[in-house]
């Protein structure tokens, strides 16, 4: 047990505005976005995160001389989540008990693809399950006819909005929460999601914080 002061595996889909179209102000996609634009794409932004028992500590208030304990396990034992985000302030994302591998991934992208009408431009970092040989084999299959995959800069988290997603849902919604397994992590994640996903401006501003609008 640790103290510190201060679902099982599924897939869901929480969106706000999936058919919506939307172009893209990040001056770092050049062309491509320019090509997006004209072909009337939705850009979404993708990223993938750990959430483990191990509660994220932030301070709170408490009289003085009563410092609130957290009691949770002493455990690395994580959920791992992936999501997509959209200008427009729509949210998809899912997690599960397992780390994703580009199977996983590929599960995400034809989720988004049945999910969203028209053609995707897909911007996501340079991690190995994105460029695997399972991914190019995805995209020559007949995926590429609707996804254009656009990869940031190395060690650049900064320039993915998808981030503020992760900060938000860590240090505000769950923030302070011991869960006593995963399923518990994973229900208390799905209400987290659930009240990010109905606050499309909270997504937005992820985009307005890196400078995109």
């Amino acid at each position: 047990m640790l103290v510190v002061g201060v679902r099982k595996s599924h897939w869901y889909v929480l969106t706000n505005a999936t058919k919506s179209k939307s172009a893209s102000g990040r001056s770092s996609a050049g062309r491509r976005s320019k090509k997006a634009e004209a072909e009337g794409r939705v850009i979404l932004f993708l990223d993938e995160s750990a959430f483990y028992l191990l509660p994220g500590v932030r301070r709170t208030w408490a009289p003085v001389g009563q410092t609130p304990l957290l009691r949770c396990p002493l455990s690395y034992d994580h959920l791992s989540v992936i999501s997509a985000i959209a200008p427009d302030g729509s949210l998809f994302l899912t997690m599960q008990k397992q780390a994703f591998d580009s199977q996983a991934v590929i599960a995400f992208l034809n989720q988004l693809l049945h999910e969203i009408d028209g053609k995707l431009l897909l911007i996501w970092d340079g991690a190995p399950i994105h460029r695997s040989k399972a991914i190019q084999q995805f995209l020559a299959d007949g995926a590429a006819k609707r996804i254009l995959l656009e990869r940031l800069p190395a060690y650049a988290p900064d320039l993915n909005p998808d981030e503020g997603v992760w900060h938000y849902l860590k240090q505000v919604e769950l923030a302070n929460l011991c869960c006593k397994d995963l399923d518990d992590l994973s229900r208390h994640l799905d209400i987290a999601a659930d009240n990010l996903a109905d606050n499309p401006d909270l997504i937005k501003a992820c985009f307005r914080q890196i400078g995109y609008y």
